[in-house]
């Protein structure tokens, strides 16, 4: 598979891979992938939460919340 990065991608790698962090640019660019998986299941697992939320709103499971009800109670 051939990747076209941009110059600014390339300079970053460059630099990444100069300063010792990274070996290789195959290195880098499974680093990036980890960390885009990573947030991709992050995203799903907030957008499971969203939908279990609006489902129990809908079956009337929720509760109003406002200035009162969000003070602590002393």
């Amino acid at each position: 598979m051939n990747v076209e990065l941009t110059p600014d991608q390339r300079a970053f790698m460059r630099q990444a891979i100069e300063s010792g962090r990274f070996d290789r640019e195959e290195e880098v660019v499974q680093q990036a992938l980890s960390l885009w998986e990573e947030r991709e299941r992050m995203r799903a697992e907030v957008l499971a939460a969203v939908d279990d939320a609006e489902t129990s709103l809908t079956q009337g499971l929720g509760r109003a919340l406002n200035e009162s009800s969000l003070r602590c109670q002393r």
